[in-house]
C-alpha cells in the first residue's frame, strides 16, 4: 500500500517502500538510492497538531450548535435560505465530529477504532467536506434568483423545494464520499494499526490522482465558477438598483464564498502538488518534505473554516443578530443575573419577552 494516514490528507504521494509506509518516517529517493527521511516532520505533527484541532473542535462545535438552535427555535425554516444554512450546520458539525478520532490518532500514535470505524469515520469526514460545498453552491444559486430573477424566484423558492433539493444535495455528497468509505482500511497484515487508504495494487497512482481532481474539482473549481457566475449576474442587478439593502442580502453568502476559498483553496493545491509531485518535482526528497509539512499548515487552515461560518451569521446576519440577542437575554443573562447582583435582571425579563422583529422584507438581510 502507497499512502498512509493519521487523518485525512496527510498520506503520502510519492512511491515508498511498505515499511517506510508502515512507520510514516521514510520514503524511497530514487535519484539518491537512500531512503527520504521524514521523521521530523511527523514529530513536529504529533506535538502541534493536535492542540490545534481541539481548539477547532470546540470553537466550531459551539458555533454550529448555536446556529442549529437559533435557526430552529425561532422557526425560520420556512424560508428556503434558512433551510439550506441549516443543512451547512449540520455538515460543519459532521465534519467536526471526526475531529476527536483523528487527535487521539495522532496523539497515541495507533488506530484503536477498529476496522468499521475507520471507513465510518473517514467517510463521513468527507460527507461533511463535500455537502459543505454543494450548500455553499446551493446558497449562491439561492442568492442569484432571489435577486436577479425574482419573479421566478416567488415560485421556485418553497420550502418544499429547499427541503428535496437538500435531500439530493445529501445524497450527492454520500456518492461523492463513496470511495472513502470504501477503500479505508486497518491492515491486519502489520504490527502498527493504522486507518489507511487501500487502493487496488495495480490502481493506486489513478485512484491517488482521482483523489486530489476530485477534491479540486469539486471543492474549487466548481463553486469558483458558480460564483463567478451568480455574483457577475447579481453586481449587474444591483447597479441598476438604488434600494441598497439588497447588498445586505448577499453579504452573508459572499462572505462565506471569500472565507471558504481563502481557506481552502491552499490545501486543494497542495494536495494537487502532492498527488503529481513526481511530474513537477521529479523524486526530490527535499520537495516531498515541503509538501508533506505544507500539507500539514494547509489543513490546519482548512480546519478552521469551521469555526468561522458561525461567527459570519453573527456580524454579518442582522435578523440572526437579534435572535441571539434575545436568546442569551433569556437563556443565558436572566439565569446568571440571579446570582451575579450588578445584571439588570428586571430589564433583561422584560427585553426577553419581546421577541424579534419578524416583518422585515426577506431580502433586505438573510435572517
Amino acid at each position: 500500500m502507497l499512502m498512509r494516514s493519521y487523518k485525512p490528507g496527510t498520506s503520502e504521494m510519492v512511491t515508498s517502500t511498505d515499511e517506510a509506509e508502515i512507520f510514516g518516517t521514510t520514503s524511497f529517493n530514487y535519484d539518491t538510492g537512500l531512503p527520504c527521511e521524514k521523521l521530523n516532520i511527523k514529530v513536529l505533527g504529533t506535538q502541534f497538531l493536535p492542540p490545534l484541532y481541539a481548539l477547532v473542535f470546540i470553537i466550531g462545535l459551539l458555533g454550529n450548535v448555536v446556529v442549529v438552535v437559533i435557526l430552529t427555535k425561532y422557526r425560520r425554516l420556512r424560508i428556503m435560505t434558512n433551510i439550506y444554512l441549516l443543512n451547512l450546520a449540520i455538515s460543519d458539525l459532521l465534519f467536526l465530529f471526526t475531529l476527536p478520532f483523528w487527535i487521539h490518532s495522532l496523539t497515541w500514535d495507533e488506530w484503536v477504532f477498529g476496522h468499521c470505524m475507520c471507513k465510518l469515520l473517514m467517510g463521513l469526514y468527507y460527507l461533511g467536506l463535500y455537502s459543505e460545498i454543494f450548500f455553499i453552491i446551493l446558497l449562491t444559486i439561492d442568492r442569484y434568483l432571489a435577486i436577479v430573477h425574482a419573479v421566478f424566484a416567488l415560485r421556485t423558492r418553497t420550502v418544499t423545494f429547499g427541503i428535496i433539493t437538500s435531500v439530493i444535495t445529501w445524497g450527492l455528497a454520500g456518492l461523492a464520499a463513496l470511495p472513502e468509505f470504501i477503500f479505508h482500511e486497518v491492515p491486519e497484515e502489520y504490527d502498527s494499526s493504522e486507518c489507511n487508504p487501500a487502493y487496488p495494487e495495480d490502481e493506486q497512482d489513478s485512484w491517488k490522482n482521482f483523489h486530489a481532481l476530485r477534491m479540486n474539482i469539486l471543492g474549487l473549481a466548481l463553486p469558483l465558477l458558480i460564483m463567478v457566475v451568480c455574483y457577475s449576474g447579481i453586481i449587474k442587478t444591483l447597479l441598476r438598483c438604488r434600494n441598497k439593502k439588497k447588498y445586505k442580502a448577499i453579504r452573508l453568502i459572499f462572505v462565506i464564498m471569500v472565507v471558504f476559498f481563502i481557506f481552502w483553496t491552499p490545501y486543494n493545491l497542495v494536495l494537487l502538488l502532492s498527488a503529481f509531485q513526481i511530474t513537477f518535482f521529479g523524486n526530490s526528497c527535499d520537495r516531498s518534505k515541503d509538501l508533506d509539512m505544507a500539507k500539514q499548515v494547509t489543513e490546519v487552515i482548512a480546519y478552521t473554516h469551521c469555526c468561522v461560518n458561525p461567527v459570519i451569521y453573527a456580524f454579518v446576519g442582522e435578523r440572526f443578530q437579534k435572535h441571539l440577542r434575545h436568546f442569551f437575554q433569556k437563556h443565558v443573562a436572566m439565569h446568571l443575573s440571579r446570582y451575579i447582583p450588578f445584571l439588570p435582571g428586571e430589564k433583561l425579563e422584560r427585553a426577553s419577552s419581546i421577541s424579534p422583529s419578524t416583518g422585515e422584507p426577506e431580502l433586505s438581510v438573510v435572517f
